[in-house]
């Protein structure tokens, strides 16, 4: 009798995406930081330390660093967000979280001498591969650069944008200069060049100037808004999209329903001050809609949640707005309450999921 050989095929059950949340912190100690560092930058932290702290710990801010108590994990060694496990368990597993974009907030605050920045924000990306995007397929991350040395930061997206689990590259809402300075460019095209869009998180060095520092959480908390629509002028008047053409920008944690505002402030003021801009043959509004995504959290909440859609639909947004749940922050977005129904079922699965799929390229069905 002839051998058969039987081949035993293994079946993946796959289903389909349903939730992609767009902004979660992921955020590592200085001693987790350091055993990815070289031995002299790891003296130089030690004997000198951060010349920054971290954003959580500015004033003013909420206790817990602004953080839910419960994402404290108690474990030795480890504060909210350094934990994987506490996040598969909070957010992954409790919300049926298809994919997470992790934002890892360390490399913002980064403003030492080149040397060490550079090394920081490896530092940052290699824990996030080695810590979290190995230990979930659910997990995607963003590349932390030294963003003040454009150079390195373009050498560090060079180094991670081999590892498609990157989905993004990762800037805060504020810098030494305004963000659609040319100084930042290099960064952009880099980004571009490998097909990553840029998030811009709330946060940075000086990300509250005008009339000066708020005195109060709810000054700056409600404030980081009108950061980024300083930072979305500055993006649309120097002629970054028309030199950057392939450029996608993301602005995270920020608010939504000034978008339409202050597009239509934009508009208005271009068409007659067209002399001051020969770089921007386009309304800006053209430049928004082009190149612009919105995440949800903290999102506008109206008495009246027809007043939301209504922003939503004046900004051209229902394709650019992606969700958020902004874990493990006390105003943390469940995604069983956040977004109210008025919306309508297309337009909440648009942000939920859809929105996020196609910017980021990430399958439509997994494992699971």
């Amino acid at each position: 009798m002839a051998h058969v050989d039987t081949q035993v095929v293994e079946t993946i059950t796959k289903r389909k995406v349903e939730l992609v949340d767009c902004d979660v912190h992921a955020q590592a100690t200085e001693a987790m930081l350091a055993n990815y560092l070289s031995a002299p930058a790891r003296r130089l932290l030690e004997r000198y330390g951060r010349r920054t702290p971290r954003v959580t710990d500015w004033y003013p801010r909420a206790r817990n660093a602004g953080m839910r108590v419960d994402a404290w994990p108690g474990k030795p060694g480890h504060i909210w967000g350094s934990d994987p496990e506490t996040t598969r368990a909070q957010l992954l597993d409790e919300f049926g979280v298809d994919y997470a974009v992790l934002e890892v907030l360390s490399g913002q605050d980064c403003y030492d001498h080149p040397d060490f920045a550079a090394e920081w924000n490896s530092a940052v990306n290699q824990w996030q591969i080695e810590e979290w995007l190995s230990f979930d397929p659910r997990l995607r991350g963003t590349i932390a650069v030294p963003h003040e040395y454009p150079s390195l930061a373009v050498a560090e997206i060079e180094r991670c944008a081999g590892d498609d689990r990157f989905v993004a590259v990762l800037l805060p809402a504020s810098a030494a200069e305004q963000l659609g300075s040319p100084k930042y460019w290099p960064i952009y095209e880099a980004a571009t060049a490998f097909g990553r869009p840029v998030a811009f998180h709330t946060g940075g060095y000086v990300d509250h100037r005008g009339p000066g520092y708020p005195s109060f959480y709810l000054e700056y908390h409600v404030g980081n808004g009108i950061v980024m629509q300083s930072q979305l002028a500055s993006m649309v008047a120097g002629g970054m999209f028309d030199e950057i053409p392939g450029l996608r920008v993301v602005l995270t944690e920020c608010g939504v329903a000034w978008a339409a505002a202050l597009t239509w402030s934009l508009d208005s003021a271009w068409e007659l001050m067209r002399e001051d801009h020969a770089r921007l043959p386009r309304r800006p509004s053209e430049y928004i809609r082009d190149h612009v995504w919105f995440t949800t959290q903290p999102i506008e909440e109206p008495d009246d949640p027809q007043h939301l859609l209504w922003a939503i639909e004046q900004a051209r947004l229902g394709d650019r707005l992606l969700f958020a749940t902004d874990y493990p922050h006390w105003d943390f977005d469940s995604p069983k309450q956040a977004l109210p129904r008025a919306l309508g079922a297309p337009l909440r699965r648009a942000i939920m999921c859809e929105n996020a799929l196609a910017l980021y390229g990430l399958p439509a069905e997994r494992a699971g």
